[in-house]
């Protein structure tokens, strides 16, 4: 089920499994290195690289509250994810529409918040998730060939809009929190991925894309479109 904005941990609960298996093994590594009578400055190293990659995870599973700043948000398409805007085409959609959609790729880096939220307000009519490869998020394959996750959205005015969640090289999970029949809140958490990834919107080409290449987004606060 869709996750909601209420009080929720700094730490995203989709790490929590990884922290501790980090914490455990780098407990392992430093404290026989401390123990040991003759232990010497690259002890210090080791434990540096160690707290280097705590710190990493612990930043890669953070949890920000968001809220969207306005609202109207009638029409409105709310980025999903953070990361840089990859891809903005007119393509063939074949998965689920059968016609033509403009679709705006957003690619996630491991620096990126991987939490993924919902773009519009509505109800979600379909969720399906596909095994496949796991080539480099940012390739055009990716979208059709790497392990994805495909939620369609329908708005409260009656448009409909396609995600999909794509695995990357280095994911190996992709996490979906809602089912057909739950309610798309714009604030509310729609899943995860781990590690670098990507997410495609799938847009009515009657759509004002608000977006450009390369650009900057912030999941919940950035506008990636207007529907007609």
């Amino acid at each position: 089920m869709a996750q909601n904005n209420g009080k929720r941990p700094k730490i995203n609960p989709e790490g929590k499994q990884t922290l501790v298996t980090v914490a455990l093994i780098f407990l392992c590594i430093n404290l026989p290195l401390f123990l040991t009578p003759a232990f010497g400055w690259w002890s210090y190293l080791v434990l540096a690289i160690s707290l280097f990659f705590v710190w990493f995870f612990l930043h890669f599973f953070r949890n920000p509250l968001r809220m969207f700043p306005s609202d109207d948000t009638q029409g409105v398409v709310v980025s999903p994810a953070d990361g840089t805007i990859v891809a903005i085409e007119e393509v063939d959609e074949t998965d689920y529409f059968h016609d033509r959609r403009i679709v705006v790729s957003i690619f996630m880096s491991v620096f990126s918040v991987h939490a993924n939220w919902f773009p519009v307000n509505g109800t979600v009519t379909k969720v399906e998730h596909q095994d496949g490869s796991f080539h480099a998020a940012f390739k055009p394959k990716a979208s059709t060939e790497n392990e994805r996750s495909l939620v369609v959205i329908k708005t409260d005015d009656g448009k409909e809009i396609m995600l999909r969640q794509i695995a990357g090289a280095l994911a190996r999970r992709v996490v979906t929190y809602c089912k057909p029949g739950d309610k798309s809140i714009i604030n509310s958490h729609l899943g995860f991925i781990k590690f670098g990834s990507r997410v495609d919107v799938y847009l009515p080409v009657d759509s004002l894309v608000c977006v450009k290449l390369d650009q900057k987004v912030t999941a919940d606060i950035t506008v990636l479109a207007k529907l007609s």
